[in-house]
């Protein structure tokens, strides 16, 4: 399960778009060298546009049914994408980090976001079961 290494990982000082990536590397599910990409995308690509938990799980989604991917393109990132964005959504309201991050600062900013990195791995993981 990524949703609880994810958590650890946050908790411990990565990013929230890191580390989505970091746990999916350690399920096997991603090669290591996304990680460096995932750093870019966290407190909202550091504008605090898309979560970075949301970003990260794009990045995910795109190794996984992207061009080329393992599942012979038979599933389209791009709807994959979607439906990850309305999941989260429904959840959360918004993907916006400004938004979903307003009010808090510090170490109650990162307990406030650990839901958003559990969201979104329990959305992916869902995602990632995939019949073909």
């Amino acid at each position: 399960m990524i949703k609880d290494r994810a958590i650890q990982y946050f908790m411990s000082g990565y990013s929230c778009s890191e580390c989505i990536v970091q746990a999916c590397i350690d399920e096997g599910i991603c090669d290591e060298c996304l990680l460096p990409c995932a750093t870019t995308f966290s407190g909202g690509m550091s504008s605090g546009c898309s979560c970075g938990s949301v970003t990260g799980s794009q990045m995910i989604l795109g190794y996984l049914f992207g061009r080329a991917n393992k599942f012979g393109n038979k599933i389209s990132a791009r709807e994959k994408a979607a439906e990850f964005v309305e999941e989260f959504k429904k959840r959360n309201k918004v993907t916006c980090c400004r938004i979903l991050s307003a009010g808090f600062s510090g170490s109650e900013r990162k307990n406030h976001c650990v839901k958003f990195v559990s969201d979104a791995c329990e959305i992916l993981e869902e995602m990632m079961k995939v019949k073909v």
